[in-house]
């Protein structure tokens, strides 16, 4: 025989309170008193009652819902984050929606449209590609306030954003080849336009400066923080009639691609050259040598991210002041080593 649901009700009767002041434990909890919000849901936990989460939103004109643009699924840098932001949000009254935007981009009217639809409340945003419009269009809806960036943003634009510090990752790894003796650097970039490239670049070259390294135009690579893009690095490095004795990557997939290209061409890491990556993703451990690399805390960052979409969400604060950059931290393994005497 089907058990019949527990109602509010059944819950009141539990709790000798009324149904009214059930109903504002789960909703304004801060407006009962401790006493009272322990005893309703004693009764909930004896009675087994359930919120009906869809028709309380529907009351509420909310979707229950956030959205979470990510550049590209496919990369695993994505995993650590979003498990942090899933993390934050497994405890609210909100789900999680993610959308791929290499895949399907986002046209100008789209992010506006997903709240004008009454899809979603909120919005994450680790895609720094959105454009100005876009972000317009959400500010005159009114729910620019619901939007945060993650790890990338957009230049120029006063949206809450929650980052590693990058510049400083890499000087970290500028002074770390600079210790082992290398002064003959290469530099790997991201993708043109990209605020991360611009970032890690403007660190990059602010220690080489300091440290008083050598520049040579042809030591500062192009690429896009792919596999692809390492390996045809260390192409173009194989070429050089003076080649560097360490490279900086911009992400560790594009020391993963360097390493494979430069040890197919007979170059040895870290005997010949040494290479640094920047994220320090699952693989960089196992990778073959283990990646010397600039770890980024992903799930620290996804939970500082959700954590601040849900704090605007609940309107404890409509104004938010900038946070310093989440630290990041040298991790030393096998790509590196002294430059040979």
């Amino acid at each position: 025989m089907i058990q019949k649901a527990a109602t509010i009700q059944d819950v009141a009767r539990a709790a000798k309170v009324s149904a009214s002041t059930v109903s504002r434990v789960l909703t304004n909890p801060d407006l009962v008193s401790e006493s009272t919000r322990e005893n309703v849901h004693t009764a909930i936990r004896a009675t087994g009652y359930r919120v009906n989460q869809a028709a309380r939103n529907l009351r509420m004109q909310r979707a229950g819902s956030v959205l979470v643009l990510v550049p590209n699924l496919g990369k695993p840098f994505y995993s650590g984050i979003l498990a942090g932001i899933s993390e934050v949000f497994a405890n609210s009254e909100y789900s999680v929606l993610i959308a791929d935007t290499e895949s399907n981009p986002l046209e100008d009217e789209a992010l506006a449209g997903y709240f004008l639809d009454g899809r979603i409340d909120g919005a994450i945003s680790l895609d720094g590609r959105l454009s100005p419009q876009a972000l317009k269009q959400c500010r005159d809806l009114g729910v620019g306030g619901r939007i945060v960036f993650l790890c990338e943003w957009v230049h120029g634009e006063s949206f809450p954003v929650i980052t590693s510090d990058n510049a400083e990752g890499a000087r970290l790894a500028m002074r770390h080849l600079h210790h082992l003796g290398h002064r003959k650097i290469a530099h790997i970039t991201g993708p043109d336009g990209n605020v991360l490239t611009t970032a890690r670049r403007e660190g990059m070259v602010e220690e080489r400066a300091r440290l008083g390294l050598p520049v040579r135009s042809e030591w500062i690579i192009r690429g896009d923080f792919s596999l692809s893009s390492g390996h045809e690095a260390a192409t173009q490095i194989l070429a050089m009639d003076e080649r560097p004795t360490a490279v900086f990557c911009s992400a560790d997939m594009v020391a993963f691609g360097l390493i494979s290209g430069l040890q197919a061409g007979g170059v040895r890491v870290p005997e010949d050259i040494s290479v640094v990556g920047f994220d320090d993703i699952e693989m960089s451990e196992y990778y073959v040598p283990a990646l010397t690399t600039i770890r980024q805390d992903r799930q620290r960052l996804g939970g500082r991210a959700a954590d601040v979409l849900l704090d605007r969400l609940k309107n404890r604060s409509g104004i938010y002041e900038q946070e310093e950059p989440v630290p990041v931290e040298l991790i030393v393994r096998d790509s590196t080593a002294p430059l040979p005497t």
